[in-house]
């Protein structure tokens, strides 16, 4: 089976859906407001925001409510830099993602969704137009020299498909770990440098001269892959994977034949691709990070290990299942995987939470 149908999120809107368990990502996305505000600004005072009408898109939206927030504030800080000028510009806003992914819910939700400011379905009367637009990111969606702004937030760890040549050769791995043999670590970062140059190449055949790209990625801080701040997480659900397959509930062949076709690289490795492919120069870069439990709602409750291993539990489950369902079949309890998952997470944060943290690469990209 494809990867296209493999790796959407959760869909709908219930308990263990993406749209009510992507917190984490709202609160990356929630702090690079300035960052994205700053590079619109200069966007207009290079006079990139001159036209009438902007070709905008949101690559790998998913199907929550987050895209929508991103979608409001980008229109909002627009139309504040234009609040001088005599005419009104009307916007054209492709919410993208694979061609499963639950755009029904994304397009119910925007008539009742409000970002404190405007109703999403009122901005068409201020000449903001929405639309789906389902397709990989890693080939061409737009006509050449037609897009005007692109972001992605949480999506470009993603890769194509999972690097070619692995077979059983991760045994009880996942993800690249400390016992992962060279030519996965190899492979994996392989599989990155072609996808991401692919990426580029794509955006740069889009995107009208002065155009901007704004990608905020899941990363690592350290060049070693193996490092521990980027596999702890994945290596905790092997580790409960490789539980149920001790105990029965799961065949160890499938267990060695899995390996999830995410790679988070670091700064120096993202450099060195956007300059071998040449399409674009990097304006900006900040390096932030972001804990596992990062939660707006309950962030400035006190610390309790079962609530976090819980939000940790669910964030990862709502893009996860689809794949661990695809691989494992009829075998994959996701309810007890999880439960169990939740537990380690939480004995884990109760004794290392200040080091659960994501890295965050915020690069700023101008054609």
């Amino acid at each position: 089976m494809g990867l296209n149908k493999t790796l959407p999120t959760n869909p709908g809107d219930g308990k263990t859906s993406y749209a009510n368990n992507s917190s984490f990502q709202n609160v990356v996305i929630s702090k690079t407001w300035d960052l994205v505000d700053e590079t619109l600004r200069n966007m207009w005072e290079k006079g990139g925001l001159s036209d009438y009408c902007y070709n905008m898109v949101d690559l790998g939206c998913a199907s929550g409510p987050n895209s929508l927030s991103f979608v409001t504030h980008v229109i909002h800080a627009i139309q504040d830099l234009r609040k001088n000028s005599n005419d009104s510009p009307e916007f054209r806003f492709f919410m993208n993602d694979l061609p499963e992914n639950d755009f029904n819910s994304l397009f119910k939700l925007v008539e009742n969704f409000n970002d404190g400011k405007e109703v999403v379905c009122q901005l068409s009367r201020s000449g903001c137009f929405v639309y789906g637009l389902p397709g990989s990111f890693y080939s061409r969606l737009f006509p050449r020299k037609t897009l005007h702004f692109a972001y992605s937030s949480n999506s470009l760890h993603w890769l194509s498909q999972v690097p070619r040549g692995l077979e059983s050769k991760n045994k009880e791995n996942i993800y690249i770990s400390i016992t992962s043999p060279p030519e996965v670590i190899d492979a994996y970062a392989e599989q990155y440098k072609r996808d991401l140059s692919t990426f580029l190449r794509m955006r740069g055949e889009e995107m009208v001269p002065g155009g901007r790209m704004v990608l905020t990625i899941i990363g690592r801080r350290f060049e070693d892959p193996t490092s521990k701040e980027v596999s702890r997480q994945l290596t905790m659900l092997a580790h409960t994977l490789l539980e149920m397959v001790v105990q029965g509930l799961l065949e160890k062949d499938d267990l060695y034949s899995f390996n999830v076709p995410v790679y988070m690289p670091c700064q120096e490795e993202v450099d060195y691709i956007i300059n071998d492919e040449g399409s674009f120069k990097i304006d900006k870069i900040v390096t932030f990070p972001v804990r596992w439990d990062a939660n707006k709602l309950v962030d400035e409750l006190p610390f309790d290990k079962n609530r976090s291993g819980k939000l940790v539990a669910n964030c990862i489950r709502a893009f996860m299942e689809p794949l661990l369902v695809s691989h494992f079949g009829k075998l994959m309890n996701c309810d007890d995987l999880f439960r169990r998952y939740a537990e380690r997470v939480g004995e884990h944060l109760s004794k290392e939470r200040s080091e659960a943290s994501y890295v965050v690469h915020f690069f700023d990209y101008e054609i």
